[in-house]
């Protein structure tokens, strides 16, 4: 008998751990909607020109070299000499 219920809670915990991988796994494929390419020389909300992806990767490259030349050039505070 006793061996009984403890194969019957093992099952039950065993469901309850398929039930919520199920729900997770679910959660995890909700289709993502498709990008859709931009029309050749169409413009931005703002009046500018959409930029290729290229000049994009460039823009962001400037953007992080500018940002770590600015860190680079702040002075590190003093330390109380230990």
């Amino acid at each position: 008998m006793k061996g009984f219920f403890g194969l019957a809670g093992l099952l039950i915990a065993l469901a309850l751990v398929g039930l919520l991988v199920k729900k997770q796994l679910a959660a995890l494929h909700q289709p993502v909607p498709a990008l859709q390419p931009a029309a050749q020389g169409s413009a931005n909300p703002d009046g500018a020109p959409a930029a290729t992806v290229k000049e994009q990767s460039r823009q962001i490259e400037q953007q992080y070299k500018q940002a770590l030349q600015g860190a680079m050039q702040k002075a590190r505070p003093a330390g109380d000499g230990n």
